[in-house]
């Protein structure tokens, strides 16, 4: 089992960037596929970026890609979510997930487990 902490979350205004760090407990960190989500007010839960065990492989929603980047550092346990030129229709609660498939893939859905989240607020 992973317990999942994500930070960095904020108020900031649009064209601004912000970085998101995600912190997992355990020593198994490398074993699972990450990913990022996020849910605004009264709309579904959006797939937003992926990274594969061995950080290999990425994959972004549409909505992001060009703008945000995903990393993680196994050796810290840590997985990022770096997003440039933010726009008011990115303002959301950005989830960190994990999942304990196997292979070194990336996935959009499936995810094990859940951080609770993190407030990103873009002002216009």
């Amino acid at each position: 089992q992973v317990q999942l902490i994500e930070s960095g979350g904020g108020l900031v205004q649009a064209g601004d960037s912000l970085r998101l760090s995600c912190a997992a407990s355990g020593r198994t960190f490398s074993r699972y596929i990450m990913g990022w989500f996020r849910q605004a007010p009264g709309k579904e839960r959006e797939f937003v970026a992926t990274i594969s065990r061995s950080a290999s492989r990425t994959y972004y929603g549409d909505s992001v890609k060009g703008r945000f980047t995903i990393s993680r550092d196994n050796a810290e346990n840590t997985v990022y979510l770096q997003m440039n030129s933010l726009k008011p229709e990115d303002t959301a609660v950005y989830y960190c997930a994990a999942e304990a498939g196997l292979g070194d893939r990336i996935a959009t859905t499936g995810y094990d487990y859940w951080g609770q989240g993190t407030q990103v607020t873009v002002s216009s």
